[in-house]
C-alpha cells in the first residue's frame, strides 16, 4: 500500500477515535466490504454512494444495499423501478451482494456514518481515500463504467474526465450520470435514464461479460 494512503487512512482512524462514544455504521468489520467482495481486477462497473445508511441494521459497506430482511429504503426502491422498466428485471430483496460478486463496486465515497446522524462522517477524511480509489481505477483500468448520481457523486467526474484524456478513445470509460433516485430528484430525470441497459450495450461493445443485475 502506498505511503499516501497509509497516511490517510491513519487519519481517519484517528478522528474515528473521536467518535468513539457513538454507534458507527457499518460495524468495523463491513467498513471495507465493498472492496473484499468485489476487488481490483473483477471491477467492470462503479457505482457511487454518498454515505452509509444510519438506520439500526441498514448498512453493510455497500452503497444502496440493505441486508435481504430489511425494509427496501426509499432510493433503492426507486433503483429497483428504473430496473424493472430498463431491463424488465423485478428485484425484490435490497442484498445487493450479488451485484458486488459480478463486477460492481458498490462504493460509497465516505465509509462510515453515526447511527442517526446522515453526514455526520463527511469531514473525517474518508473523501480522500475514495478519490484515490477512483483515481486508481480510473488510471490502471480502461473500459470502466463509472454510474455517478445526484449532484454529490457528478462532482467527481472530474476525476475521471482527466484521466480518460491519457487513454486512446478505445480504452476510455464510460460516465453515466443522472439526478440522485432519492424520492426528491428521481422524477428530474433518474427515471428514464436507463443505467443498466447503457451499462451493459458499453461492456458487450468492449467484449466484457455484461452484468446480470438479477439479486
Amino acid at each position: 500500500m502506498r505511503q499516501d494512503i497509509k497516511d490517510i487512512l491513519m487519519h481517519i482512524s484517528e478522528n474515528l477515535r473521536g467518535h468513539a462514544d457513538k454507534t458507527i455504521f457499518p460495524k468495523s468489520e463491513d467498513m471495507f466490504r465493498a472492496f473484499t467482495l468485489c476487488d481490483v481486477p473483477n471491477v467492470k462497473v462503479v457505482i457511487l454512494g454518498q454515505d452509509p445508511y444510519h438506520g439500526e441494521n441498514q448498512a453493510t459497506g455497500l452503497s444502496f444495499s440493505v441486508p435481504a430482511d430489511q425494509k427496501l429504503p426509499p432510493s433503492l426502491k426507486n433503483i429497483f423501478k428504473e430496473l424493472e422498466t430498463d431491463l424488465n428485471i423485478k428485484n425484490t430483496s435490497g442484498d445487493l451482494t450479488t451485484w458486488a460478486k459480478r463486477g460492481v463496486l458498490l462504493l460509497n465515497s465516505v465509509l462510515t456514518v453515526n447511527k442517526s446522524e446522515p453526514a455526520s462522517h463527511q469531514k473525517i477524511g474518508w473523501e480522500k481515500f475514495t478519490d484515490e480509489v477512483i483515481k486508481y481505477l480510473a488510471n490502471e483500468k480502461d473500459n470502466l463504467v463509472f454510474v455517478l448520481w445526484g449532484n454529490f457523486a457528478i462532482t467527481k467526474r472530474t476525476i475521471i474526465d482527466e484521466l480518460n484524456k491519457n487513454k486512446s478513445s478505445d480504452k476510455q470509460h464510460l460516465i453515466l450520470t443522472s439526478p440522485h433516485p432519492s424520492p426528491f430528484s428521481a422524477r428530474k430525470g433518474f427515471f428514464g435514464s436507463k443505467p443498466f441497459s447503457k451499462t451493459n450495450t458499453f461492456l458487450k461493445s468492449k467484449n466484457i461479460t455484461e452484468i446480470d443485475w438479477k439479486n
